[in-house]
């Protein structure tokens, strides 16, 4: 059955819609925080040597580095081979099933006699899974919009992932994650489904729920979505991977695809790591319950559906260099908040006792997350597909994939390192990422405003 331009690139924006629970719910807001307390808990119990906030914040840091290196290895060999092969869509499916087995395994992780390390295994299964997925989803690109179109397809392409991501959020709030002081949903109910809110069972459904979600909704993707025919014969591994070495060996001369890589290898660095630190920093620095995060987090996901829609559009208008480079000062700013704020103070500053000032400042930073965050990667999506030759995309954002998990473990690492050397979460965190972004926005000078498709 033929299926329309029009349906082919709803299809693949479902991919986006369908995936972003695990970045909205796991990363970030709902898993992430209990993890963290969770592991508080633990560390406080049997006497971890540091603060136990900052040795779970190093654990958590530990399980992503490991992620990382993981997806760093098999971007860009996984991609050669794809291009190579003239085939995205199976490898599509095989990680989708890493993404959902991932996610289904983090229900385990029970407040009481913690697996950690297992749940950081199934977390990882199922970041893996998530990114390497994008990797092929991404590759489709080329084929779905012409260049001038292709900063509206990647912005609203993020913005429909963070509706489903605000939609996702806003159900799991109000009929599953229990407060743990009071056992009852953001709506003032009992987790439904007959789950045990002393077991913490309701907040644990998140990995399930984020599985069953995915599934639900990849369907338009898999139903819709088509591939463009090869534009030559099918390339054996070996060939796949010599074509490979011969795109590494040829960065030397190409400056502006090798600055570009060289940046958004920092400042996606950065931005993960934001996103992935942020409930652990409300949790352990402001005292914040997961079901206050989780609230927090639909204000930054609107935010970022908003103006990722917006930045599309001046990607479309501008090029994606401006944006990238506007979303980063805003991120440095945020981290320059985040830095400088306590309970008690603001860069010096006393607030008074029982002041709310200390909520409503880190609410606005985390709108400002959000709308940075999303035209920050919906441009950069943009930029990536400037720079990559015809027929051979899945191998360029392979490439970008591996620009972006090759140092995966810095950010991470610099945290945990910051945190353990300062004793200070807040220090640990906006020292490492303000260093990261200023290193990224100093690379981009050479990277050319149009890639190489000027």
């Amino acid at each position: 059955m033929a299926v329309s331009a029009r349906r082919r690139i709803w299809g693949w924006w479902f991919f986006d819609w369908a995936s972003q629970p695990y970045s909205t719910l796991l990363l970030t807001f709902i898993f992430a925080p209990y993890f963290a307390e969770v592991a508080r808990a633990h560390y406080g119990a049997v006497g971890a040597g540091i603060d136990p906030a900052a040795a779970a914040q190093a654990t958590w840091a530990t399980g992503q580095t490991v992620a990382g290196v993981a997806i760093a290895l098999a971007a860009p060999v996984l991609g050669a081979i794809a291009d190579g092969s003239g085939r995205r869509m199976a490898w599509i499916w095989l990680f989708s099933a890493f993404y959902v087995a991932g996610a289904a395994g983090l229900w385990w992780l029970a407040p009481d006699a913690p697996a950690l390390t297992q749940a950081l295994v199934f977390f990882g299964i199922g970041l893996v899974g998530m990114e390497l997925a994008t990797i092929f989803t991404n590759a489709l690109m080329p084929d779905l919009a012409t260049l001038e179109g292709m900063g509206r397809l990647s912005g609203y392409g993020f913005a429909f992932g963070y509706l489903g991501g605000i939609v996702a959020l806003v159900i799991f709030l109000a009929f599953f994650a229990e407060n743990s002081a009071t056992g009852r949903t953001l709506i003032g109910i009992e987790p439904v489904l007959g789950l045990d809110a002393a077991r913490r069972e309701g907040t644990r459904a998140v990995g399930p729920f984020v599985a069953l979600w995915y599934v639900l909704f990849m369907v338009p993707f898999f139903l819709w979505v088509r591939e463009a025919p090869a534009r030559g014969p099918a390339r054996g591994i070996l060939r796949s991977l010599a074509a490979l070495g011969a795109l590494l060996a040829a960065l030397g001369r190409r400056r502006s695809l090798a600055a570009y890589l060289g940046a958004s290898m920092l400042y996606r660095d950065a931005l993960n790591a934001l996103y992935a630190f942020g409930g652990i920093y409300a949790s352990g620095v402001l005292g914040w319950s997961v079901t206050r995060i989780g609230a927090f987090g639909i204000a930054g996901a609107i935010s970022a559906a908003v103006f990722s829609w917006i930045g599309g559009r001046a990607d479309s208008a501008r090029g994606p260099k401006p944006v990238i480079r506007t979303s980063m000062a805003v991120l440095v700013a945020v981290c320059l908040v985040i830095a400088g704020m306590s309970r008690e103070a603001f860069w010096g500053i006393p607030f008074a006792p029982g002041s709310p000032a200390p909520d409503i400042i880190f609410y606005a930073c985390g709108c400002l997350i959000g709308a940075a965050g999303g035209t920050l990667q919906a441009a950069s999506r943009t930029m990536m597909v400037f720079h990559a030759a015809p027929g051979r995309a899945t191998e360029a954002f392979g490439l970008y994939a591996l620009s972006g998990k090759a140092t995966a473990f810095v950010a991470p690492f610099l945290i945990a390192v910051a945190t353990a050397a300062s004793g200070s979460q807040r220090i640990g965190i906006a020292l490492p990422l303000i260093s990261l972004f200023l290193a990224g926005m100093l690379l981009l000078r050479w990277v050319d405003p149009y890639g190489e498709r000027a």
